[in-house]
């Protein structure tokens, strides 16, 4: 009969291993080693924490002393009121924020509009109630201590500036704000916050996110369905266990330029499923219009995302375009990311137009649940549009540039240049004989055209007709899709 034994492993057992594996001395620097390890953590800490409150400290003098004339006007404006706030800071101790009452009459709304109310939180930095670098500022009960995530931000300051602020404002605030403060706080140094500060000088330029905004909007006679990143996947979710076929599309500054030569490529866009909002430029374009796009949903950020929710259904993905050899890397990609989404096929997009039906077929053949086809703006969505009954998928794609970016022949731009809204730079430094006329020429006639657009309200030098090649929306399209008023 087996006889069982249990090991009891103590804190004597753990010294007795020591010994027998080093010395008396060995043993004495093994300790020496452990404690300076755990010391010059805490200095280095320390330091940072120190560096940072010496530095909030200096810059909130000067600014108080360079802002003294404009807070007293503000001061006088307000007739002396000021506003305090209560917040919960670091260490979840609670404090007074400070700011003017916004007064009336016309000098002090345009002394509000240039946020010189909010001047005093300068002296609740100067105390050490804040940072200029930190999570945002809460009040007590908007994010309860609680829950793991949310208790992380209170391990330090909170901020004037916050990352979830710059992204937000950038439109990719694509996970919640706690998510965003937990990533600040465990990377968080004084070189990191200065790259925040700087952040956060386009931001300003970019002006609030379009949470609130509508849900349909239009760009340049373009329709887009102002969803945020996880309605998108909702969406297409949702779309893959229905009934009939669904094309998505993106759109962005190139693609709008392109209408005004393709009104094929226009009236296709009209008719599709779905349209999403992709760039800065769409960004900038719906402020100056007065229709705020609610988040950038671009197909590069999209496709993990939708890969996460896809592990386990069971669904199948079919990647088609590139070049040889790209999409087969994509799959690799998935394969080691997600290797629970299933990929039935793939296959490049250099093929023939004699060949096409052929890759039609496999495509069939496969009963692919999601189609992603990668063969450039508006090569792509045609081909989808034209082929989409015969594919025998429930949801087709067009992805641009996507598979580069995934299979490693072309890097992404950092996160710091997409929190800025600069990415097109680092495709231009990339790719500057390709990219330099897309960027440089097309950016500048797209924000023409939306200037043209503010001030007459209808789209410039053009009159679109749709062609009678598309079927009409009672067939295929967004009425097929959004009963009357289900996306307003």
């Amino acid at each position: 009969m087996p006889i069982s034994t249990e090991c009891h492993f103590s804190r004597d057992s753990a010294r007795d291993v020591l010994y027998r594996r080093f010395s008396e001395r060995g043993v004495f620097w093994q300790h020496c080693r452990l404690l300076a390890g755990r010391l010059s953590w805490r200095i280095a800490t320390g330091l940072i924490h120190s560096a940072k409150r010496i530095l909030d400290v200096v810059m909130a003098v000067i600014l108080l002393v360079v802002f003294s004339p404009a807070m007293l006007l503000h001061f006088a404006v307000s007739k002396g009121r000021v506003v305090r706030t209560l917040r919960m800071g670091y260490g979840c101790e609670l404090y007074n924020e400070y700011a003017f009452s916004t007064g009336a009459g016309r000098l002090a709304r345009a002394l509000s509009k240039l946020r010189f109310h909010r001047m005093p939180v300068l002296w609740n930095i100067f105390k050490g109630d804040m940072s200029f670098v930190g999570p945002r500022p809460v009040s007590p009960g908007n994010l309860s201590p609680r829950g793991r995530m949310a208790r992380k931000r209170y391990e330090v300051r909170p901020g004037l500036i916050c990352l979830w602020w710059i992204r937000d404002r950038a439109n990719i605030a694509y996970e919640d704000e706690a998510v965003l403060d937990h990533e600040y706080v465990e990377r968080q140094c004084l070189k990191g916050d200065v790259g925040i500060a700087l952040r956060a000088f386009p931001a300003l330029l970019y002006g609030k996110g379009g949470q609130e905004a509508s849900r349909t909007i239009s760009i340049l006679g373009i329709p887009i369905d102002n969803l945020t990143m996880s309605e998108s996947v909702d969406y297409i979710l949702n779309r893959l266990h229905g009934d009939s076929p669904s094309q998505v599309c993106f759109a962005n500054a190139d693609c709008a330029n392109i209408t005004y030569r393709d009104p094929a490529y226009l009236a296709l866009l009209q008719e599709v499923h779905l349209v999403l909002a992709d760039g800065i430029g769409f960004k900038l374009a719906g402020k100056m219009l007065g229709r705020e796009i609610r988040q950038n949903v671009n197909g590069t950020d999209l496709f993990p995302r939708l890969c996460a929710a896809l592990s386990g259904t069971g669904k199948k993905v079919f990647l088609l375009g590139g070049r040889p050899g790209v999409a087969d890397a994509v799959r690799d990609w998935m394969a080691k990311h997600y290797p629970d989404v299933v990929v039935c096929g793939v296959q490049h997009g250099y093929f023939s137009p004699e060949e096409e039906s052929a890759v039609v077929r496999q495509i069939a053949d496969q009963r692919a649940d999601l189609l992603l086809v990668a063969m450039g703006v508006p090569h792509q969505d045609k081909w989808i549009s034209r082929h989409l009954p015969d594919l025998g998928v429930r949801v087709a794609m067009g992805v641009g540039g996507l598979f580069d970016f995934y299979s490693g022949r072309i890097p992404r731009a950092p996160v710091w240049m997409r929190e800025s809204g600069i990415e097109w730079v680092y495709r231009f430094y990339q790719e500057p004989r390709r990219m330099w006329k897309r960027y440089f020429v097309g950016n500048a006639i797209f924000m023409f055209r939306v200037f043209v657009e503010r001030c007459r309200g209808t789209r410039f030098l053009r009159v679109r007709q749709a062609p009678s090649s598309f079927p009409p929306a009672g067939e295929r399209g967004r009425a097929a899709v959004y009963p009357k008023g289900e996306m307003s």
